[in-house]
């Protein structure tokens, strides 16, 4: 049986399932708006409520463990977010304990979850994304609809970094493996072997970006016209009234928050 990855997109099966099946700009609208929400609307709420809708997301579209990479990818900001705001919020009174100059307070541990939670719901929705749309279809419709090309390419490029960037960490440690670096055992050992991982992965990185640059140039990307599109994705007229809502119902809240009009919110 042929590999689906091996084949055009434009021959390529359209995807089947709940939420896989949706048009790719209605899951590019969904996961832009869950991030807006999850910054913008105060207190646990916002990030409580997208968390809760991407769960239920991710359920219906059986992630599972394919999103665990996304959320380990978030770790060091996390971290270093849960550290500075606990133990350096500025103005804050309500100390737990003393650390020597160090003195953690219950407002600096709050708002610290809550922009972790923030941080974590933002890459969640770009998980969702990434997971259930394909790079290249997600480019086609929105090219589809007039989208500037400029604008389709940052929205491409920026979909296909982070599964790029996992494989590419993958066969670079696999390469380094093979030549007698240590990158497992140990939580010490592991943490050596980050450092000669970061310089191949950053170099390939961007000697990508230059090669996409020169491929793109070379197929008349910046040449003047409109260019006919080989696949036209599906859209129900419902499919397209709910995108429609989705986007004003988040500007909506957005305006609310802003105003403080969501202030008896948690």
């Amino acid at each position: 049986m042929a590999n689906n990855d091996l084949l055009p997109s434009f021959v390529q099966p359209l995807p089947t399932g709940a939420y896989r099946s949706l048009n790719p700009t209605t899951k590019l609208v969904i996961a832009v708006c869950e991030a807006l929400v999850a910054f913008t609307v105060r207190g646990w709420s916002g990030p409580l409520a997208v968390l809760l809708a991407l769960a239920l997301t991710a359920g219906v579209a059986r992630l599972g463990r394919s999103l665990l990479p996304f959320l380990l990818a978030t770790i060091p900001l996390t971290a270093s977010i849960l550290l500075v705001n606990t133990f350096l919020f500025p103005g804050a009174t309500d100390r737990i304990f003393s650390f020597g100059p160090f003195v953690p307070t219950w407002t600096g541990l709050e708002a610290a979850l809550q922009a972790t939670l923030r941080v974590i719901a933002f890459a969640m929705s770009v998980a969702v994304l990434v997971l259930t749309t394909r790079p290249d279809e997600l480019v086609a419709d929105l090219e589809r609809r007039g989208a500037p090309r400029g604008v389709t390419f940052v929205i491409g490029a920026t979909v296909r970094t982070i599964p790029r960037l996992i494989q590419r960490a993958r066969e670079i440690t696999e390469a380094q493996r093979a030549r007698g670096l240590d990158t497992e055992g140990r939580l010490w050992g592991r943490l050596r072997g980050i450092l000669p991982l970061t310089a191949p992965l950053v170099f390939a990185s961007l000697n990508e970006v230059e090669q996409q640059t020169m491929a793109l140039e070379a197929r008349a990307f910046s040449a003047p016209g409109r260019r006919t599109p080989l696949r036209v994705f599906p859209e129900g007229p419902a499919e397209h009234g709910v995108r429609w809502a989705i986007a004003l119902g988040t500007a909506i809240l957005i305006v609310l928050s802003i105003v403080g009009l969501l202030a008896f919110l948690p």
